[in-house]
């Protein structure tokens, strides 16, 4: 029977040691781990600027005219002959050729009106007769170019009412 005391008086001292082993006193600095390195994203870099829309020359004497339509030039009904408000135009824009070597192509256009050879021709001397005032303005013939449009231009109310009954 001693042996069996003796073995349980081992275990029992054996137990206490590595329990002793194992016990904090307190005296030995307890290491903390450090806080986690949060890494921010960086942020996207900026969107690359667009670059700058080149205007076309036709968009510039446009503006430069008054906006949409103003540097159009309209004829009466079945006309071709350059009126008081139409000179006014072109007197502008022969300026501004005359300042800008460009090169310019006219286009005369009627409404749906009429036959189309008729409207072609029509268109025709329409454009020609632009182009003359503009050479009368100092503008350069050689710079000037007229096409026959075979294209018609809708009717809208505001030409509707030059319609001769």
């Amino acid at each position: 029977m001693q042996t069996k005391s003796y073995a349980k008086y081992l275990i029992m001292i054996g137990a206490a040691l590595i329990l002793s082993a194992c016990a904090n006193t307190g005296d030995e600095a307890v290491m903390e781990t450090p806080d986690p390195v949060v890494e921010r994203p960086t942020p996207p870099p900026p969107p690359p600027t667009p670059a700058p829309v080149m205007k076309t020359d036709q968009e510039i004497l446009s503006e430069l005219m008054g906006g949409t339509g103003a540097d159009t030039v309209h004829f009466a009904y079945d006309r071709y002959d350059v009126d008081a408000t139409a000179r006014s135009i072109l007197q502008a824009q022969a300026e501004w050729l005359k300042s800008n070597n460009k090169n310019v192509i006219i286009e005369g256009h009627c409404d749906e009106r009429g036959t189309r050879e008729y409207n072609i021709a029509l268109g025709d001397r329409r454009a020609n007769a632009v182009k003359n005032y503009l050479v009368a303005m100092g503008v350069p013939a050689s710079r000037i170019r007229t096409v026959k449009s075979v294209r018609s231009v809708q009717i809208t109310p505001q030409t509707a009412a030059d319609i001769p009954a």
